[in-house]
């Protein structure tokens, strides 16, 4: 485990996406909440937010952390017949909120999985990955889609 003694508590922000993609019906079916097992993205944002705050338990010498607060967000892409998830982690510490943020886009996508696995094994995650991190004394900029990845811009504050 790094030592994080030394830092200064700041205020941490790490923002996370990625998505899962299904068969047109799958998409439909969790639009209109008829899948069998519920409500699929209420069940899926209850999982995310559950798995962000179980980060240390799940990932060796990862740090306990206390969250202030996770946000999870779904859109529905028709188009990509997929669910993209965004995930935005915050905490006051020494120590950043990015492994929190993947963590919660990961456990909701294998929900949606989960739940809709009886209709369509078939689906498949995908583009898991760091969209943004603030805090502490580097900022990780935005990136774009992950079929047009960018690199990080990191500044200094």
């Amino acid at each position: 485990m790094v030592d994080v003694a030394a830092k200064q508590d700041t205020h941490r922000v790490a923002i996370a996406a990625g998505r899962i993609v299904m068969r047109p019906e799958t998409l439909q079916k969790i639009r209109e909440g008829t899948a069998s097992k519920g409500d699929v993205l209420g069940i899926a944002r209850v999982a995310a937010i559950q798995g962000a705050k179980r980060t240390s338990d799940l990932i060796p010498l990862c740090h306990p952390i206390a969250l202030t607060s996770v946000n999870v967000e779904f859109s529905l892409l028709d188009d990509a017949s997929a669910v993209e998830c965004t995930a935005q982690a915050e905490s006051v510490g020494r120590t950043g909120v990015e492994m929190e943020a993947l963590t919660a886009v990961s456990v909701a996508l294998l929900t949606i999985y989960d739940m809709c696995k009886a209709v369509d094994r078939g689906m498949r995650m995908e583009g898991v990955r760091l969209m943004e991190k603030r805090g502490a004394n580097r900022d990780i900029g935005k990136r774009g889609r992950p079929d047009q990845p960018e690199p990080f811009a990191v500044k200094a504050v």
